[in-house]
């Protein structure tokens, strides 16, 4: 780690429980640097962040695409825009390479995510995972936890792609899909091929949980507090890590979609990895606040009763509270793969702006 590091709260964690990863939300290149000089050892991205690293550096990047187009002459907008994605992914990956070292491959990745428009084969989401694992060694890819897509999460695992699952809110999805890289990696092993460097994660989107519960609290007219909803994703995420630490699945969690601070402060000291949103993250470092570690604290006992008086909160609770046919229409993942599919089509839009402006 470098020595010229950004002090606060996010490095005295770092250094106090190692075990507890700080990567960031985004492949964004000044925002990463900063991220590792407060203790960061990797990044996440989605299409959304990608699509909004490019539209804000658009004196950068307009003239890069032009490039790409210029050539691939017969390429569309699309696989313009995807090449654009895979040159910001692999200069991030640049920068989190001393950390890959570090970490024997469990740190120091960039996420690269699946084309969300592929969500329906399993085929061409293992192809495209292979692809992009190829890109640069600290590379790991996010394919969705649905039913289409743990499928594709094992068979990729299997073929030595560390996986980033995606798209996932809840507890047995997070099951679920560490079930599937588990599966993966046996496979591996049965084959006399290397594991120990992979470093898978199961990301839960905490916020967008508690986003879900909050369109559903609203539609059902409910009465109740609605500060106890903001603890309905780091309900979850405990319930999911305890379960997690149970059955000795290998790959680790990874909390995203921030919302409220206690979504970082309420892990730390877990064997997982915290990817805040940067501008969250430099809210905890600029806040003084004292890292101890909380990922054994249970949410309060008139929160949980009244999170598990909401049924579409105990589906998302519950070890069975889904079955895996049931999470590809859980209220999130359609919002969510909505947006996502939503942010491939504004970049082929803004790739289309940059190739034939308006007159």
């Amino acid at each position: 780690m470098s020595d010229d590091h950004i002090a606060g709260p996010l490095w005295d964690a770092a250094q106090e429980f190692p075990q507890t990863a700080q990567w960031n939300d985004s492949a964004d290149m000044d925002e990463l640097r900063q991220s590792i000089a407060m203790g960061g050892v990797g990044a996440t991205c989605n299409p959304v962040i990608a699509y909004t690293t490019i539209n804000q550096h658009k004196d950068i990047w307009g003239p890069r695409i032009r490039r790409i187009a210029d050539d691939n002459p017969t390429w569309g907008e699309s696989d313009i825009g995807w090449q654009a994605i895979k040159d910001m992914s692999v200069e991030a990956a640049g920068l989190l390479l001393p950390a890959f070292e570090k970490y024997n491959g469990v740190n120091g990745r960039l996420s690269v995510q699946t084309d969300p428009r592929l969500h329906r084969s399993a085929e061409q989401l293992v192809a495209q995972a292979v692809e992009f694992s190829e890109l640069a060694p600290n590379i790991i890819v996010k394919a969705p936890a649905t039913k289409v897509g743990i499928e594709a999460i094992e068979e990729a695992t299997y073929r030595g792609v560390c996986m980033n699952v995606t798209v996932s809110f809840t507890v047995p999805q997070a099951l679920v899909a560490g079930e599937a890289i588990e599966r993966g990696l046996r496979r591996r092993e049965a084959e006399g091929l290397r594991v120990d460097d992979m470093g898978p994660v199961v990301t839960i989107m905490a916020g967008r949980l508690d986003d879900w519960l909050k369109v559903v609290v609203e539609r059902e007219q409910r009465f109740l507090d609605p500060g106890h909803l903001e603890w309905a994703g780091i309900a979850a995420v405990k319930r999911a890590y305890r379960i997690f630490q149970e059955r000795g699945l290998r790959s680790r969690l990874l909390v995203a979609a921030y919302r409220n601070v206690l979504q970082w402060s309420e892990f730390v000291g877990g064997d997982l990895v915290l990817s805040p949103p940067f501008k969250w993250a430099q809210r905890v470092n600029e806040s003084g606040y004292k890292p101890v570690s909380r990922i054994d604290a249970p949410v309060a006992d008139d929160v949980m009763e009244t999170l598990l008086a909401i049924p579409e909160f105990v589906r998302a609770y519950e070890p069975d509270g889904m079955t895996i046919d049931e999470f590809d229409h859980f209220g999130a993942t359609l919002r969510t793969m909505r947006q996502f599919l939503g942010a491939d089509a504004d970049l082929d839009a803004l790739v289309r702006e940059v190739l034939v402006p308006a007159p």
